[in-house]
């Protein structure tokens, strides 16, 4: 009789459904890795809202995961029942994106989660490829190594350098993490939010010494004075908001770079004079590679971050569907939302 395993399915926008489907079998190259625990991110809250532009239904979301190794196949150096995360975007290695090393952005990418079925069920098969050593991280750290991936990768696309001003708009986790990374790689960060809780966070967990709140009258004026008039030279974005997206060009200083880790589906719009007398550099930073998992990884181990703080709101598997709406209200105060499979 066939193994059944049981899955959450987000069915249709504000819709999930509990279903029971069979357990992943086994194939060539593959790993199956039984789920411990789940990550929410803002993906997952946007596919639930029904505004993730690369995602159909009905789909399993989730993607920030951590579990136990039960079966591999090429997959050497790992062992069975081992803590192991893994990196949910299946690339094809042949497209011209993969040839020059940029396996985050393949021509025909398939992210867990969101082009394909993703990690809110019992069991996930995954590339063996895509696997990743928890190297004495807990199964909560190993949850949060993908999203503070996608924060490494943008810092690393902006090349912030030691001493330069980087804003960073938007101080969910992915903000968080850019945050982090930022800091690691020297630069002055200013948090830009209009959650004055999550600023406070930022202030008092993250150590950021310039909070600015969206809401506040003169924005242009305070990172004036923040940044002894010169602006930011960096600017990241990490709401996926398209209002927050077009107002921030105004806040890069002349020679900077705007870095897009958010995602929404509208067009940005923004003056094609004021861009252009600052020389300014646009770039998106989609997803991460394996040097960024690494880069995460190293800092968890080293000290450098120290994420379990993000977690503010827990449910188990069984509980999801009458805890994750109120997830998407800024007055719950959640950062990141753990789902347990214990």
């Amino acid at each position: 009789m066939e193994k059944m395993m049981k899955t959450l399915v987000c069915a249709q926008p504000r819709k999930f459904e509990y279903r029971y489907q069979p357990t992943p079998e086994l194939i060539k190259d593959h790993s199956i890795i039984k789920i411990k625990r789940v990550g929410v991110c803002g993906t997952d809250l946007h596919a639930f809202e029904g505004t993730q532009p690369f995602l159909s239904y009905p789909r399993i979301l989730g993607h920030e995961l951590s579990g136990e190794l039960i079966a591999g196949i090429n997959a050497p150096g790992f062992e069975l029942n081992e803590v192991v995360s893994f990196m949910p975007y299946f690339n094809c290695g042949e497209c011209i994106a993969c040839r020059s090393g940029r396996s985050n952005c393949c021509v025909r990418l398939q992210v867990c989660g969101v082009h394909i079925d993703g990690g809110m069920a019992e069991y996930v098969l995954v590339p063996s490829k895509s696997l990743l050593h928890a190297q004495g991280l807990s199964l909560d750290e190993m949850a949060l190594v993908e999203p503070l991936a996608i924060g490494a990768h943008g810092v690393r696309r902006a090349a912030v350098e030691p001493g330069e001003f980087v804003l960073v708009v938007g101080t969910g986790p992915i903000g968080m993490g850019a945050i982090e990374f930022a800091r690691i790689a020297g630069g002055k960060v200013i948090a830009l939010d209009l959650n004055e809780r999550r600023l406070q966070f930022c202030k008092n967990k993250l150590g950021v010494s310039h909070t600015v709140n969206a809401l506040e009258p003169d924005v242009d004026g305070r990172l004036r004075e923040i940044t002894n008039g010169d602006m930011p030279t960096v600017v990241i974005d990490a709401t996926g908001s398209l209002k927050a997206i077009n107002n921030a060009f105004k806040f890069m200083a002349h020679g900077g770079r705007f870095v897009l880790i958010g995602l929404q589906r509208g067009d940005i719009s923004f003056s094609h004079p004021e861009f252009h007398k600052r020389e300014g550099t646009l770039m998106s930073s989609r997803n991460a590679t394996r040097e960024d998992f690494e880069h995460v990884i190293s800092s968890l181990k080293n000290g450098a971050i120290r994420p379990s703080t993000y977690i503010t709101h827990r449910a188990s598997f069984n509980n999801v569907i009458t805890e994750f709406e109120g997830w998407l209200n800024p007055g719950s105060g959640v950062i990141k939302a753990m789902i347990d499979f214990d």
